[in-house]
């Protein structure tokens, strides 16, 4: 196959990566790296290396909105930014040793239960008192709802989320995917944020996190500029597109319908992985 032809190949799949990613609510490098591992026989140290490019792209075009609307709560975002990026350090580490077999069927995994979780019933959820420690850490805040009234929250057991957001940022170091499915159980269930405030501050969140490991990845080479730009490209614009199909589309249907292909791709990931084929 000649570059050009690789390249065309993976912007196309980027693209689509991304479409299927925003639709889904899952984020596109969760399907760049069967793309590149199954279908393009790329190794899968480097395919992680490349969605994690993917990841801070398209957390930086998004989070952008989410922090300007007043979304996203800064202040809990970059404390708990201290545990998932001391996590998601680890899991790079952890990454560039471990056998690609091994590393495919955790990923298989992790898609199977993130594939579930994205079609959990969620509900909103308001705390009106904070826990002492959550007070003291000034974690509490509030957001817009539709019609522009600032709703306030408080937030409780911080230590849980702390520890749950240790292990989405050793998933995302170890798998290259943003873990938002980790990082909103975190915040929604264990410190029973708002759900809206919890998927935004998450997706602010995942582009820090990756470029922690990010820097792994580049000190150990499996950040090639020839497999990166054009993955980030396609999947930053795949992304957009999805967004924009996600207003005019019935959500709910959507997601079954990608969560179907989700699991089908986590099913040939543990394949290949068990199979040694990776």
């Amino acid at each position: 196959m000649t570059i050009l032809a690789f390249t065309c190949i993976m912007l196309l799949g980027a693209f689509v990566a991304g479409l299927i990613g925003s639709l889904s609510g899952l984020g596109g490098g969760i399907i760049i790296i069967p793309l590149l591992t199954i279908g393009l026989g790329v190794d899968i140290h480097y395919a992680v290396g490349a969605a994690l490019v993917s990841v801070i792209a398209t957390s930086s075009g998004s989070a952008a909105a989410y922090v300007r609307e007043g979304i996203t709560n800064m202040r809990l975002g970059i404390f708990l930014e201290i545990a998932t990026t001391t996590g998601a350090v680890c899991g790079a580490l952890i990454s560039t040793i471990a056998p690609g077999s091994f590393i495919a069927v955790l990923f298989g995994l992790t898609l199977i239960f993130s594939s579930i979780n994205s079609l959990r019933k969620k509900e909103e959820q308001v705390l009106t008192q904070s826990s002492p420690l959550a007070r003291k850490l000034r974690l509490d805040g509030s957001y817009p709802d539709a019609g522009g009234r600032q709703i306030r929250y408080g937030t409780r057991n911080v230590l849980g989320g702390f520890g749950m957001m240790g292990i989405a940022g050793m998933m995302s170091g170890l798998l290259g995917i943003g873990s938002g499915a980790f990082k909103v159980i975190a915040m929604d269930n264990i410190m029973r944020i708002p759900f809206k405030v919890s998927t935004t501050t998450s997706n602010f969140m995942m582009g820090v996190t990756a470029i922690a490991s990010t820097v792994i990845y580049l000190q150990k080479g499996y950040v090639q500029p020839g497999i990166c730009m054009p993955t980030m490209i396609g999947v930053l614009f795949g992304s957009i597109s999805g967004s924009r199909i996600l207003i005019r589309s019935n959500p709910k249907k959507l997601r079954l319908f990608f969560a179907v292909i989700i699991l089908v791709l986590a099913l040939n990931m543990i394949y290949h992985g068990i199979a040694g084929k990776i």
